[in-house]
């Protein structure tokens, strides 16, 4: 009988090695498949796999049970190669024309990416605070509109959506999805 991948969680959280050895193997081929779309040569989409493996078994205690596991590994191996691949970019200067298919790709697969992360992001919030979310960003309401939609005052639509946000930018941040700058921390800490 295969172990769930929440059992094997568990297991590496109590300090059994072999657990993360078995969640390595199980989840390998997904990791080193999205690296390589993205890195294109099989030693860096190997090395990016290995990071990308190093980095679940340091934030693995962030993880949330109640989500696939999926998701979240094809993020931190995304960014990860979106890092690398970005450094490279400023540190050499090759000359060779920068294929602009590959890029709308790349953008691509960041922006279902982030998609989903935002998607799972608000899931996971009080009905009222992402059903204002929604009718903001993704039907452009205004906060008249909905406050009258959802049967509430004005600023308790306003303060809905506001919270929503508030709360999907600390999951993110959280999952490092986004990496948050100077001004976004000090504005965190005058909060």
């Amino acid at each position: 009988m295969e172990e769930s991948t929440a059992f094997l969680i568990e297991r590496h959280r109590q300090n059994d090695p072999a657990a993360f050895e078995k969640l390595v193997g199980r989840y390998h081929s997904l990791v080193f498949g999205v690296c390589m779309r993205f890195m294109r040569h099989r030693q860096d989409a190997e090395d990016m796999t290995q990071e990308t493996f190093s980095r679940l078994a340091r934030y693995l205690s962030r993880w949330d049970s109640k989500r696939p596991i999926e998701p979240w590994l094809v993020t931190i191996a995304g960014n990860r190669c979106r890092t690398v691949l970005s450094r490279h970019r400023h540190e050499v200067a090759t000359g060779v024309p920068v294929e602009p298919a590959a890029d709308r790709v790349q953008e691509k697969i960041a922006a279902d990416s982030l998609r989903e992360e935002v998607r799972l992001a608000l899931a996971s919030q009080p009905e009222n605070h992402r059903r204002a979310f929604e009718l903001f960003h993704e039907q452009s309401m205004n906060y008249a509109e909905i406050a009258s939609q959802l049967d509430c005052p004005l600023g308790t639509a306003k303060t809905w959506v506001h919270r929503a946000r508030v709360a999907i930018m600390d999951q993110l941040l959280q999952r490092e999805v986004v990496v948050a700058s100077k001004s976004v921390v000090a504005a965190e800490v005058k909060r």
